[in-house]
């Protein structure tokens, strides 16, 4: 089983994300291999609140010139969009 800390990386801070965060709904940087419970799960834990729905999606890489005018790629990550039940949020500063 997974620690909690190890599938929850990073809450992201984005305009977009700051915009969604008025329908409770809320953006996370998590691990590739986790599923959508070991999400909530980490969420309720971490935050203390109750999860609704959660929307994950890996965002593919992207090509980019590195050294030399060399092509590379960026690496792929994924994204999971939480929406809480009515009467809980998360503080995010």
């Amino acid at each position: 089983m997974k620690s909690i800390y190890s599938v929850i990386k990073a809450p992201l801070v984005t305009e977009k994300s700051s915009r969604h965060s008025v329908y409770r709904k809320y953006s996370f940087l998590v691990s590739n291999d986790s599923n959508k419970v070991e999400i909530k799960r980490s969420i309720e834990k971490i935050y203390k609140v109750k999860v609704d729905k959660i929307s994950s999606m890996i965002i593919k890489g992207k090509i980019k010139k590195i050294k030399w005018n060399q092509p590379g790629k960026t690496v792929n990550w994924k994204k999971a969009v939480i929406t809480l039940k009515p009467g809980f949020e998360i503080k995010l500063t």
